[in-house]
């Protein structure tokens, strides 16, 4: 067949409505025209290729089909657009490639990555490749029933991983597992643990390994350090096939400064602000967004709908957040440029969280956003429309930060110290809160959970095992990076497995079964998870006995009238004939014992339950006379 040639070179995947949207900044399906497409064209096979760059002079294609001519193949400019395009054919699935830009500005000249691009070469290299996405899922009852499972009424207890850590392989020089070894693996585990989710660190192609994931390059490929695309959708697909959920880290934030990446992509600065006030990050030495250019905007809606439509992701984890709030974040006086209202609001990136939890909300109510922010900025987890940022649930960084100090504490000062624990109630419905034992923990000189507790090797188990317990107990979900579910010795570092050997011995595999079992518990029990985000599944006993260091509380179940008491005693000695009043009449059986010998506990207990006594206490008509056992927590339901 003959081809038509003028055919070939005005071919594009573009139409008039997609450039208007994506110049109008509400192009939210870009991953399906820009980048490089394998077609066919009059039955010829090859690639579509598109890239946004409004000030080049001129853009090629070069790769291995070509021996990386810089000049060989010219894409041509669709119009106004700033994008320029071409059909290639006998270009497919596997070909690596870069465009060449010449810019208008001073004759610069540079090799570009394709920021659409849906695969890449493996670090250290940073070519991109032409892939598809072909996949056929498994997991449709999954898909059908996530907006169960993913509800704020339901368990959400988070395993926060990172792959290239969590699990290696040894006895071949150590190296990371890939995608589809991770996967049977990684169900095991999260069923053996009782997890409901997993959270990735983010799975989006980096060129620094060591930046975990956090300067992202490759806003759609997940990283080729362990895979191609269909790898990670198996494992997503094996996850959602096993009843497991999968939220994935996503960085609106800040890039990477890389040559090959998004920065001064055609000569300018046309993802990033072009003022290094508003474009440039001190910490991180990376470039921020501007969230003020439509383009971008439809870039980063475009790659967040990508994750949750391709990979069938329940949801995403936005990081940084608080850095995008303020025009202040990090800087010093005379460092940074004011609104228009004279404010430290970035408004540009507010409308655009804002923007974004609409979006993602609307074309997938089954997920959950999630924002990381440190802040006390308001109604995070608010809809947008009223007034809030319209994120499902925030981080409680207040929470982790207090809890964290007071058990880092001598026990025997924790009395001085007990408001610590109970400021947290003050505030605790202001939003839908998950509470975060997170990577950013046990790293940078922080030491793992297990040695942030006090005290000698026994104290400091017990004090793990506690502070899981009173997580567990508290209103909130729950997240917890890996390791800290067996007691990981060693701070965590990237560049090596996690020390599974230590699972083994029966301190290790005493908390592991703890978490476990709070795990069980607190998917199997509405009271301990129905209430997480609304005050009416929450009640104190008593927040006062600061001399004891002990805290007692009940969690409530609307939909089935369950009561579960939980006491916390943040001090080794034992609370023996301890009053505690309940609500209730009848015996409250004692479910959960973190002093339990089957945990590595000293075994102080209360046989299996109590019965409740006509005795008031604390306000209340009935009462438990109870031990309470040394740094530990107690879990009791009450039988009727």
């Amino acid at each position: 067949m003959s081809i038509d040639k003028s055919a070939i070179s005005e071919v594009s995947l573009l139409t008039e409505q997609d450039l208007y949207l994506f110049n109008e900044g509400s192009h939210l399906r870009l991953y399906e025209k820009l980048g490089a497409h394998p077609i066919a064209l009059e039955g010829t096979l090859g690639t579509y290729f598109a890239v946004f760059a409004p000030n080049a002079k001129q853009v090629f294609l070069m790769g291995d089909f070509n021996g990386w001519d810089k000049s060989d193949h010219p894409l041509r400019s669709r119009g106004n657009s700033g994008i320029w395009e071409s059909f290639v054919p006998g270009v497919g699935k596997g070909v690596h490639y870069k465009y060449h830009i010449v810019s208008r500005e001073q004759n610069y000249r540079v090799d570009k990555a394709d920021p659409f691009a849906f695969t890449a070469e493996v670090p250290p290299r940073t070519g991109s490749v032409v892939w598809d996405l072909d996949y056929r899922w498994g997991d449709q009852s999954w898909m059908e029933n996530r907006q169960h499972y993913n509800a704020l009424d339901r368990p959400i207890s988070i395993y926060e991983l990172h792959l290239g850590s969590w699990m290696r392989v040894p006895e071949e020089g150590n190296r990371w597992m890939r995608y589809r070894e991770v996967a049977p693996k990684l169900a095991d585990y999260m069923r053996q643990t009782g997890f409901t989710h997993v959270q990735f660190l983010p799975v989006m192609e980096h060129p620094f390994y060591g930046s975990w994931g956090y300067q992202t390059s490759g806003y759609f490929a997940p990283t080729s350090r362990y895979g191609r695309p269909q790898d990670f959708m198996y494992l997503v697909d094996y996850l959602h096939r096993e009843g497991i959920g999968v939220i994935l880290d996503w960085v609106p934030s800040h890039f990477p400064t890389d040559e090959h990446g998004l920065g001064y992509f055609d000569g300018t600065h046309l993802y990033e602000h072009a003022d290094p006030q508003k474009g440039f990050h001190p910490d991180w030495g990376s470039f921020i967004f501007n969230y003020g250019r439509h383009e971008v905007r439809s870039f980063l809606l475009s790659s967040a709908l990508f994750w949750l439509d391709k990979y069938h992701a329940d949801g995403l984890r936005v990081d940084a957040v608080a850095s995008m709030l303020y025009l202040d974040y990090s800087r010093k006086p005379g460092e940074w440029i004011p609104n228009e209202n004279g404010g430290n609001e970035n408004l540009e990136a507010i409308a655009f969280l804002r923007r974004f939890n609409e979006e993602v909300y609307k074309h997938y109510p089954g997920v959950q956003t999630i924002a990381e922010e440190s802040t006390a900025w308001p109604m995070v987890s608010r809809p947008a429309s009223a007034g809030g940022l319209g994120f499902g649930l925030k981080w409680d960084m207040g929470w982790m930060h207090d809890t964290l100090k007071y058990m880092k504490l001598d026990p025997v000062y924790r009395k001085y110290h007990h408001d610590t624990l109970t400021f947290r109630m003050l505030y605790a419905f202001n939003e839908n809160f998950c509470l975060p034992l997170s990577h950013d923990e046990v790293v940078h000189g922080k030491e793992s959970l297990l040695h942030q507790m006090a005290g000698d090797d026994w104290r400091k188990f017990a004090g793990l095992r506690l502070l899981f317990g009173y997580m567990y107990g508290q209103p909130g979900k729950k997240l917890l990076f890996m390791g800290g579910e067996f007691g990981q010795r060693d701070e965590w570092y990237h560049e090596k497995s996690l020390d599974w050997h230590l699972a083994q011995s029966p301190t290790h595999a005493g908390v592991q079964q703890w978490v476990a079992d709070l795990n069980q518990a607190y998917r199997s029990e509405p009271a301990l998870h129905e209430g997480d985000c609304d005050s009416a599944g929450f009640e104190w006993i008593d927040c006062h006995d600061a001399v004891a260091s002990v805290l007692s509380f009940v969690r409530k179940a609307a939909s089935t009238k369950d009561v579960i008491l939980v006491l916390c005693n943040f001090t080794p000695v034992p609370r023996r004939n301890y009053r505690v009043g309940v609500p209730q009449k009848g015996v409250w059986k004692e479910i959960l014992n973190s002093d339990s010998k089957t945990y590595g506990g000293s075994g102080h207990g209360n046989l299996g339950g109590v019965q409740a006594t006509p005795v008031p206490a604390h306000g209340r008509p009935w009462s438990l006379n109870l031990t309470v056992p040394p740094l530990a927590a107690s879990f009791f339901k009450s039988e009727g």
